[in-house]
């Protein structure tokens, strides 16, 4: 198999609040774990900045200049958008580089230059709405992932998995009405976004969720993805597989209270992979969500990415 890291300095100028659990330190974290031999034969490859135009994939102008109108122009100054979402003089720049990294993925996958690639951005993306940032997310990266790949190159069935610990609301809003993307999230319920129930199933069946009560374990979390998200994608069929890859379900975590452990990220992605194999010429991208706990975040986030090297 043959892996790219994207990744690019300008993640770690997004400024949040002293304190806040969005940090630039999670992306340090994960750096370090990156440095093990064990990553010698990854291919690590700078994000390019998206245009303005790529937010419009997913959102509508009016969203994509909402958020510019908040960016500050001092350096130091954090402002605040929403309930625990903050700007800096860098995060807009930020946020496109992330949109740039992602696009670029789809871009590789499907033009040979990688069987699968992950995506190590912040901020994350996908509690944004169609018109609306929220939950430390300014637009919606994997969104606009799946609206290139159906966009550039035509694919019709485009399958997101989201494993975060807080569901995906974002992308469910965007892709409620799409009957050609399956989006499939497993989470802690009850919990923010407080949104996420086995009722909420798409205009065209094309939403599955999968939620998981407080103190869920890894036999819990394995047999939700077995009995609800695998079983949907096999009869899906997708092109090509998108991952939010959130690590915040580790037990470690302070945001959650879902008690999973590395190994249960690797078996997860070996599954998915599975997958892409399958039925998707082995094309999957993979963009990081949350995952608070920093050495949790480097443990998990690293066996996800030696399992996409592995194959």
């Amino acid at each position: 198999m043959t892996t790219r890291l994207y990744e690019n300095k300008i993640f770690l100028e997004h400024n949040t609040p002293e304190g806040h659990p969005e940090r630039a330190d999670r992306l340090r974290s994960l750096a370090l774990a990156l440095e093990h031999p064990n990553f010698e034969r990854l291919e690590r490859v700078q994000a390019p900045q998206a245009n303005e135009d790529a937010v419009l994939l997913a959102h509508p102008e009016e969203h994509l200049f909402s958020v510019m109108r908040e960016i500050p122009e001092e350096e130091n100054r954090i402002r605040q958008i929403e309930a625990d979402t903050h700007v800096s003089q860098k995060s807009l720049q930020a946020a496109l580089t992330g949109i740039g990294g992602a696009i670029a993925a789809v871009d590789d996958v499907f033009n040979g230059k990688a069987d699968n690639v992950f995506v190590a951005s912040r901020p994350p993306g996908h509690h944004a709405e169609k018109s609306k940032a929220m939950g430390f997310c300014l637009f919606n990266n994997v969104a606009i992932a799946a609206r290139h790949a159906q966009k550039t190159y035509g694919v019709e069935r485009v399958a997101i998995v989201d494993w975060d610990v807080h569901h995906g609301n974002g992308t469910q809003d965007i892709f409620w009405d799409d009957s050609n993307v399956l989006f499939c999230s497993t989470h802690q319920m009850p919990l923010y976004p407080w949104s996420g129930e086995l009722g909420e199933t798409g205009a065209h069946n094309n939403i599955i969720n999968a939620p998981l009560e407080p103190h869920a374990a890894g036999d819990h979390f394995r047999e939700s993805f077995s009995t609800r998200v695998l079983p949907a994608l096999h009869n899906f069929r997708p092109d090509f597989l998108l991952i939010s890859a959130g690590f915040d379900a580790h037990h470690r975590d302070p945001l959650a209270q879902i008690n999973l452990v590395g190994d249960d990220f690797d078996w997860a992605t070996g599954r998915l992979m599975e997958i892409a194999g399958r039925y998707a010429g082995n094309r999957l991208v993979s963009l990081l969500e949350g995952g608070y706990d920093l050495e949790a975040l480097a443990e998990s986030a690293g066996l996800h990415i030696c399992r996409l090297m592995k194959g």
